[in-house]
């Protein structure tokens, strides 16, 4: 029996995973909206649930629907869209491939189905109209909102109550709602932002509504595990559960609610007011994909992980010494451990990868395969030796004639004495992230 257990954030605990049907697993991701370049606190959400993917494949022989949505039409879009002088598509499109590209860089696979919500405008009026005839939705004004006090569950993923809600909730205010803290399924467009004919005119749906529809289309009115960061608790899962379970007369709508933590920068929150917020591009750019992944692994997805340089410094050099016995055998023997099926403990597992590779450095040669099969199994040595250090290369300021033409100054200096001179020569280069070395007469180098 596969114990995997997952903190579920509907009931507060760790619990067993028990799929509703073993030959066809369903995982639902919110995935990005495409109006400015993801950033390190989406590459978590990402690489949580990539690593999700991988164990529950190898856990169900890859009977596994895994769908991840990019969502397209969205009011921070149309702002961009002004703000930056582009058309939509412009915008979308950009984002997009700039998103995908991420993916690659962090060694993502890619997700069974990736709707956009552009797509499925159709579903999304036949949900709002179904909703509003079942007495849950209602039109004033062009505008279509959710009657929560309709739903007597709502705030049971929050673990809030409607007053705690309106406290400092995040919500539109509008005199067209009859309760505060309703929701929009639909809203008018003007004529310059993207818009679709409707019964109750022309507009866009809302933002919630998407993944409701997405992930019922891809995965039934029912499925296994809805994922995403802990900022979508509410209000956006809260309301994906209301209008899904009424519209489809379910008491659930995912049987497993997976959030992963917030991401600091150097003790403080992300954010676009401090200025602090680190695009995946410049992390990748800056350390490289696999790096960023084993960092954003380093800490239980649950917890909030801080991102600062000496974090990816660390990771940089654990990478570096475990490629010293990385091989390019593919068994796809891979196993997933007691360690990693509780809760996804990657901090535990990876602790696990340093014993192997301590047993394996020591010539035991089984230890090895198992060593590459449990770095890879996480989604690490995606790169051969000679791509890693290729692309650690790349990463210097510097030319390596410019670093041959400095060791051979350094072998003069000291061949004439000038040990001083030999030493500012070794503290250049390693400014410029070059360390020398000198063994039996020879100098050579390597990158930081």
């Amino acid at each position: 029996m596969n114990n995997l257990r997952l903190t579920n954030s509907l009931s507060k605990k760790k619990e067993i995973f028990k799929p509703i049907n073993p030959q066809n697993v369903s995982l639902y991701a919110c995935g990005p909206t495409v109006y400015d370049s993801p950033h390190v606190g989406n590459a978590r959400s990402l690489i949580v649930f990539d690593v999700l993917f991988r164990v529950l494949k190898i856990l169900y022989n890859s009977n596994v629907t895994y769908v991840r949505n990019i969502t397209d039409v969205d009011d921070k879009i149309i702002e961009a869209s002004k703000k930056n002088k582009k058309k939509i598509y412009e915008i979308t499109n950009e984002i997009t491939k700039i998103f995908h590209e991420n993916c690659e860089s962090l060694n993502c696979l890619k997700p069974s189905v990736e709707p956009k919500a552009t797509d499925h405008i159709k579903e999304m009026k036949e949900m709002t109209s179904s909703l509003i005839s079942k007495g849950f939705a209602y039109e004033n004004k062009g505008h279509v909102y959710f009657a929560i006090d309709k739903f007597k569950d709502y705030g049971k993923l929050s673990n809030k109550n409607l007053d705690d809600l309106k406290t400092g909730a995040r919500v539109e205010i509008s005199d067209l709602k009859k309760n505060p803290m309703d929701f929009v399924l639909w809203k008018p467009s003007n004529k310059e932002d993207p818009g679709w004919e409707s019964p109750w005119g022309r507009g866009r749906p809302g933002w919630h509504l998407e993944c409701s529809v997405m992930s019922e289309k891809y995965l039934g009115k029912r499925f296994d595990i809805h994922g995403g960061g802990l900022d979508l608790i509410f209000p956006h899962h809260e309301n994906e559960i209301a209008q899904s379970c009424c519209n489809n007369n379910t008491k659930n709508f995912a049987n497993y609610w997976v959030h992963n933590g917030f991401l600091t920068f150097n003790k403080e929150k992300m954010s676009k007011s401090l200025g602090n917020i680190i695009s995946i591009t410049k992390a990748v750019k800056k350390y490289s994909g696999q790096v960023v992944r084993l960092a954003l692994l380093s800490s239980h997805y649950t917890q909030p992980l801080d991102w600062n340089d000496q974090l990816l410094m660390n990771q940089e050099s654990v990478l570096k010494k475990w490629y010293n016995l990385y091989t390019n055998e593919n068994n796809n023997n891979y196993e997933v451990d007691e360690i990693l099926l509780d809760d996804l403990n990657t901090p535990g597992y990876i602790a696990k990868i340093h014993e192997l590779y301590n047993a394996a450095n020591k010539g035991d040669e089984s230890k090895r395969i198992k060593f590459n099969n449990a770095c890879k199994l996480i989604g690490l040595f995606n790169q051969s030796k000679k791509e890693w250090e290729d692309s650690k290369k790349s990463k210097i300021s510097v030319s390596e004639d410019y670093i041959l033409k400095k060791i051979e100054e350094r072998i003069k200096a000291k061949n004439k004495g000038d040990f001083s001179q030999a030493d500012e020569i070794r503290k250049e280069l390693s400014s410029k992230g070059i360390i020398i070395e000198d063994q039996k007469g020879k100098t050579t180098w390597k990158v930081k």
